[in-house]
């Protein structure tokens, strides 16, 4: 009869393992099809958005999305810098991994200080971009072809009848 427990006994372990496991391969699939990050997410829909922007508009709001990261950066590596000469000041207070952290704070500020130029480079590139455009749509014609051969015009407009005909422009 022992053996008989015994077995049961694993049998049972052996199922609670089972979901256990079942469980766990559950989750790691779940987590390998997740989104990795929201920035890479974001890094996609921008990529998205340029690729799409076609005329003056698109160009100029994407200059201005630029130049609002290039302010964010710019902002964030003066808070860094400040940081940086707080422990300057006071590099007795950190100890050992004031080390770390002088390292860590020069590399932050080196990184935004980069994506802050990136940003400002891509936002003098939409700007000219949008510049061309609005050139190019100041020098074409204000009407299509197609509406310049279709124009129709009402003839003998003072007598009682209204006759149509359509009129060629060059």
């Amino acid at each position: 009869m022992r053996t008989v427990t015994s077995l049961g006994v694993i049998t049972i372990m052996s199922t609670k393992l089972g979901k256990y496991l079942l469980v766990l391969l559950i989750l790691s699939q779940l987590v390998a099809c997740a989104q990795l990050s929201q920035l890479e997410t974001q890094n996609a829909i921008d990529k998205e958005i340029v690729q799409n922007a076609k005329t003056y508009s698109d160009h100029n709001k994407l200059a201005n999305r630029y130049d609002t990261v290039a302010k964010e950066m710019v902002a964030k590596a003066k808070e860094k810098k400040e940081s940086l000469e707080e422990y300057n000041e006071h590099s007795h207070y950190y100890g050992r991994q004031g080390q770390d952290f002088k390292s860590h704070t020069v590399a932050n500020i080196r990184y935004y200080e980069q994506a802050a130029h990136e940003a400002t480079k891509q936002a003098d590139y939409h700007r000219t971009i949008a510049a061309e455009l609005l050139k190019q749509e100041y020098a074409k014609p204000a009407e299509t072809p197609d509406q310049q051969v279709n124009r129709k015009a009402k003839l003998n407009s003072d007598s009682g009848d209204m006759v149509e005909s359509s009129i060629k422009t060059q």
